[in-house]
């Protein structure tokens, strides 16, 4: 009967590093939903928002959109890969430029849990006054 239900939710073209994203995604990678959230909300590091709110979004995807319960959600999946790259120069002496490039992220998570029972039909007094006209 406890059916888990997994929900994806995607933030591409981040625009830190992957290295960096990484080191924040590895801190809640595994743990639940709330937990997640909690962690993420006191770390002092800059991917920290953007990951919140991205667990925050499939949260919202999870119970608004499939079903599922908002409790117990937990992250099975979040990775961190690198996106394209924006290549950029720098001007040094004697006339040259050095190339350099401005890495992006993209990152994947997914929550699993169960699917919240379906509601049983409320009687309303309009419904029953219809029948009994038959």
């Amino acid at each position: 009967m406890n059916e888990l239900t997994t929900v994806r939710a995607y933030l591409k073209e981040l625009r830190m590093t992957p290295r960096k994203v990484a080191l924040v995604a590895a801190l809640v990678r595994g743990r639940t939903v709330e937990d997640a959230l909690v962690i993420l909300n006191h770390t002092p590091k800059r991917a920290a928002k953007p990951l919140a709110k991205l667990i925050a979004s499939a949260r919202a995807n999870a119970t608004n959109n499939h079903g599922l319960k908002a409790e117990g959600l937990k992250i099975t999946t979040l990775s961190v890969t690198s996106g394209s790259r924006l290549k950029r120069f720098r001007p040094v002496s004697r006339g040259m430029a050095h190339p350099f490039q401005k890495r992006t992220s993209n990152v994947l998570i997914e929550v699993s849990g169960e699917i919240k029972p379906a509601k049983k039909p409320t009687k309303t007094p309009e419904t029953e006054d219809k029948k009994g006209d038959k």
